[in-house]
């Protein structure tokens, strides 16, 4: 038997907490947050937490995933996968509809995909021997591994290189371990907008969050002892507002800058977003500008189709 999940996906400020907020409550549901950076304590306004935004109409809106390591820890795709598989069956077993909402596609994704090669760890010492190589000795080393072990390989980024050597040279040594996965029933609703209407709404979100509090939360954590190369680590406001914190550039040219690299990375979402429908991922998408009400309206059209939803 497999268990409903609704996934609500977007860019950065498309209103996607508030979408799975309203459907929750419609819906008697649960969300589960598919955010890289939400997971940190003491980052609330530069991840755009928004907590208030799951009270509605005096009721509590039950999140997960949200607040559950320290700021300075690491985290990645297959902690995700673990953490969210526990949070999933517990809200179904609480005969609750999960709602995974996010903006991190490689996160949802996985969840989609349940490759057990997320499951391979770092190797840093590999990791140290090869970071320098060129893009070609990457691909040429890659190669030198048994074609059944990169078959599933990119050979696009040197990143993503690293990685797929990183997996076949593990895989020579070891087996991959069979992890029993619930089976899932999902359907996933995209919310998005012309780049101009989404470039103002980041743009606003932005000079709100500056006007909230955004570069002493920033302030804090390095009194708390979080270092730059972290910060920097976890991206976006938090790497330009600590060089802005060290002199390195002044206030106009970060507000500039930080607007500027917000806009990307929504593009880099929807890119992936592009990506993930082209390797058979079914998206329906809305209209993020819709006013609420209309957005819950086609949301549960859409799960009517593909769920038993009353």
């Amino acid at each position: 038997m497999s268990e409903n999940l609704l996934i609500i996906l977007g860019p950065t400020a498309s209103g996607k907490t508030k979408l799975a907020v309203a459907l929750a409550d419609e819906l008697n549901g649960e969300i589960i947050s598919a955010d890289s950076r939400q997971i940190f304590k003491d980052m609330d306004i530069g991840t755009g937490k928004d907590l208030n935004e799951y009270q509605l109409r005096g009721k509590f809106i039950p999140y997960h995933l949200i607040n559950i390591k320290e700021a300075g820890e690491k985290y990645h795709v297959n902690a995700f996968k673990e953490d969210f598989y526990t949070a999933f069956s517990g809200i179904a077993n609480r005969n609750k509809l999960p709602i995974l909402c996010g903006g991190t596609g490689m996160y949802i994704h996985s969840i989609l995909q349940n490759h057990a090669l997320t499951s391979i760890p770092v190797n840093d010492v590999l990791r140290a021997e090869i970071q320098d190589f060129t893009k070609e000795d990457l691909q040429n080393k890659l190669r030198s591994y048994p074609e059944k072990l990169r078959l599933q390989a990119d050979y696009s980024s040197s990143k993503r290189l690293i990685r797929a050597i990183e997996i076949a040279d593990y895989l020579i040594y070891n087996e991959l371990p069979e992890i029993s996965r619930p089976a899932i029933n999902h359907i996933l609703i995209g919310l998005q907008s012309e780049v101009e209407t989404r470039r103002e709404r980041i743009i606003t979100r932005l000079n709100e969050r500056l006007k909230s509090g955004l570069i002493e939360e920033v302030e804090s954590l390095i009194t708390k002892g979080i270092t730059k190369e972290m910060l920097v680590f976890y991206g976006l406001e938090y790497k330009f507002i600590a060089s802005y914190l060290a002199d390195e550039i002044d206030f106009s040219t970060l507000k500039e800058r930080l607007g500027i690299a917000i806009c990307q990375f929504a593009k880099r979402q929807m890119t992936f977003f592009r990506k993930m429908e082209k390797d058979g991922v079914k998206i329906n998408w809305l209209n993020a500008d819709e006013n609420l009400v209309q957005l819950k309206k086609i949301a549960i059209d859409h799960l009517q189709h593909k769920f038993d939803v009353k």
